[in-house]
């Protein structure tokens, strides 16, 4: 064997330290291209793990469900980039990344398409009672209770939009096409959009029968969506959260759902995953998702060629595809 050969893997080392789900998925396009230490598999604890391979690990690749904290990358004294399946960085120490200067790059915007069909799904399903309808007749109440809650029109309904980017972006979109009027707030008024700008998500939700939320989770944007902008949004106001659960402080929305403050909401995320709120379970107006709007075949196949694709970028010295901004 040739010795260069012999040393390549070493060089192509990746580091998981809980596999994403799309890791498990699609594991052989990884472990065919690269050296994968998996510390998940390993007898030794995690942090021995971690100082044993602390001076040749370059790159680890991680999810959620293995948050990449400031200590993992102190005694990761190689580091220098961090791949993560997810769009949002939230569990990655952005901070500390950039005090090490290590980068990190995300699954850019390939599970948009799929989580703006979730969030204007959850709308409609919360609106018509879809969901509920469905355990209506499944729970045998249909025979004997023959009058079933009225639903609503999503045509003419205003719906603002918490964060116009990709994802907003392409939620606004479908919702104009259905005949909503679209508003939206963000960080900063968008150019390009006709889409009305609010400089503040409580003017918004007071002019908004229903509020989609698909920001990034900050040190700003953490409980944004507190009791004052649940009661702005009114009685009837629905909230659709496909972003991060803690947009959302959560002892408020259940007060204010089991008070009727709102009118109902569709959760894909929440604050202590994967523990939901249960005083929620048994409310007709509430729908549920296990954080898997973007859980398609398509897109995590895709995310797969798109983390394979900046790991042979860096291996090579060529740009990274969807290299996140560190200005968190």
């Amino acid at each position: 064997m040739d010795p260069q050969d012999h040393q390549q893997p070493e060089l192509r080392q990746v580091l998981v330290l809980q596999p994403p789900y799309v890791f498990n998925i699609h594991e052989h396009l990884f472990t065919d291209r690269f050296h994968v230490l998996k510390a998940y598999d390993s007898p030794l604890p995690t942090r021995d793990f971690l100082h044993a391979n602390a001076q040749s690990v370059k790159v680890v690749l991680c999810s959620g469900a293995g948050p990449i904290t400031a200590d993992v990358i102190r005694d990761l004294l190689a580091l220098k980039l961090v791949v993560t399946d997810a769009t949002g960085v939230n569990h990655i120490d952005m901070a500390e990344c950039g005090r090490r200067g290590i980068v990190v790059t995300n699954a850019g915007d390939v599970y948009s398409d799929d989580v703006a069909d979730a969030a204007i799904g959850l709308l409609i399903d919360v609106m018509r009672r879809i969901t509920s309808g469905d355990r209506f007749v499944r729970g045998g109440r249909w025979p004997t209770s023959r009058e079933y809650p009225l639903g609503a029109k999503l045509e003419g309904k205003r719906v603002g939009i918490v964060g116009l980017g990709n994802i907003g972006s392409r939620v606004a979109t479908r919702l104009e096409a259905m005949g909503c009027i679209v508003s939206y707030t963000s960080r900063q008024k968008k150019q390009s959009t006709h889409f009305t700008f609010y400089p503040n998500i409580l003017q918004l939700a007071f002019d908004s029968d229903a509020l989609v939320l698909c920001c990034a989770l900050t040190s700003n944007t953490r409980h944004m969506i507190n009791n004052k902008v649940m009661k702005a949004l009114g009685k009837k106001g629905i909230i659709v959260n496909v972003a991060r659960g803690a947009l959302i402080d959560e002892v408020e929305l259940v007060k204010c759902l089991v008070e009727g403050e709102i009118g109902g909401v569709g959760l894909d995320v929440f604050e202590n995953e994967p523990n939901a709120p249960r005083e929620l379970f048994e409310l007709d107006n509430v729908v549920f998702l296990p954080h898997a709007a973007a859980f398609t075949n398509e897109s995590f196949y895709d995310v797969a060629q798109v983390m394979i694709a900046n790991l042979e970028a860096f291996f090579t010295n060529k740009p990274l595809l969807t290299l996140v901004n560190n200005k968190f």
